[in-house]
């Protein structure tokens, strides 16, 4: 990087270490690639499989998935408008869009539990079939990723409101993006894989 993109690029890209942490980073989530690409694989290998236990298109929900999808991908755009105000030098903007972020998360969560709690008093549990066993992994592993994001952000939050916006805090600030826009991503194949081909097969 020249002197000059070390003054004027990015916040988080004009120090060594931020640099060679979002790299990093970036590595780490090529394992989590690794793991959902895994567990998609379980699923696939495991649909269908559901015993006694009531049959996807029976239990899930056009309208419940898609606002579970609206909360999310919506969740996704927020936080990428944060990002944009944490160039732009304005925290306060930073943290606006975030905690809309962390709301709709914190909405997608409470979907997802409801769902969950609904699917067992269906019957639909952990150890009712092979097939809600791969789903409730799947989706739970989803699920917890996400309540870490949120708790993660959090405390980026307590952190920009004690030190500002700095070369570190924006570091981690677009790295938590990364994250989350992962997970956006990942829940597009779940709602894909998961939902809308249960939903017709």
């Amino acid at each position: 990087m020249s002197a000059e993109e070390r003054t004027t690029g990015p916040l988080e890209y004009r120090t060594e270490a931020g640099r060679m942490s979002i790299l990093g980073f970036w590595i780490f989530l090529g394992a989590e690639v690794v793991l959902f690409a895994t567990l998609f694989a379980t699923y696939a290998v495991l649909f269908g499989r559901t015993a006694d236990a009531p049959h996807p298109a029976e239990l899930f929900e056009p309208s419940m998935t898609l606002i579970m999808t609206f909360l999310l991908l919506t969740s996704s755009f927020t936080c990428g408008i944060a990002i944009h105000e944490m160039r732009r030098g304005n925290a306060k903007g930073l943290a606006t869009w975030l905690i809309i972020t962390l709301v709709l998360g914190l909405g997608f969560l409470g979907a997802e539990i409801y769902e969950f709690v609904h699917y067992v008093h269906e019957g639909a549990t952990l150890p009712s079939s092979a097939y809600w066993s791969s789903f409730f992994v799947l989706a739970g592993t989803h699920g917890l990723h996400v309540t870490l994001g949120i708790g993660w952000a959090t405390l980026l939050l307590i952190q920009l409101a004690r030190r500002g916006l700095t070369n570190v805090t924006s570091r981690k600030f677009f790295i938590v993006s990364l994250y989350w826009h992962f997970l956006d991503v990942v829940w597009i194949f779940i709602f894909t894989g998961i939902y809308l081909i249960g939903m017709v097969i």
